[in-house]
């Protein structure tokens, strides 16, 4: 009986539907990257806590020393995230985005994005950072450890007031920081 089951064709197809759409949920969640982690462990920028120097008046107003203009704690959305984030502005006038501390789960399709969205605690926060303007900088290097990402030239950090760890395939937040003045 068992062997005559296989050999007909409506068995046969079902299963073939069954391995395919089985392979598809694999590559779509991924879910083997719940227990895997990518630690990343970049140098991040020394920045002044004072100015080093007072510019004069005329001057332009690109620092002398590396400077934080802005700064958040992540606070947990669709995934437990922790750590801190930073916008540095460069004594040659360029922006960081640096991750400190980083500490999120791994996910299929992570991205960092700078957004102009309030950070929202809870489930209420896990999908309005596509609602507004936003910048995608790059995909996560890691989901733990220090991280350094550069903002392009064309981007005006103080557009921006949040930043997101953000799954891409599921349209949702992982964790989020309110980046205030520092």
């Amino acid at each position: 009986m068992g062997e005559r089951l296989f050999r007909s064709p409506v068995v046969r197809a079902g299963l073939a539907c069954a391995v395919v759409v089985s392979l598809l949920a694999l590559y779509w969640f991924q879910p083997w990257k719940l227990f895997t982690d990518t630690y990343v462990d970049e140098t991040v920028p020394r920045v002044a806590t004072t100015p080093v120097t007072p510019a004069p008046v005329s001057a332009s107003p690109t620092p002398a020393a590396d400077e934080i203009l802005s700064a958040g704690e992540f606070v947990t959305h669709e995934h437990r995230t922790t750590g801190s984030a930073e916008i540095h502005r460069l004594a040659d006038g360029s922006h960081q985005l640096v991750l400190r501390d980083l500490d999120t789960s791994n996910g299929p399709d992570l991205r960092v994005w700078l957004t102009d969205q309030p950070v929202v605690r809870g489930t209420a926060g896990w999908r309005v950072f596509d609602d507004g303007e936003w910048v995608e900088l790059a995909r996560l290097k890691g989901n733990r450890g220090n991280q350094v990402y550069e903002l392009p030239t064309s981007v005006d950090p103080g557009d921006f007031r949040s930043v997101s760890i953000w799954c891409k395939r599921f349209a949702v937040s992982f964790g989020a920081a309110d980046l205030t003045s520092a």
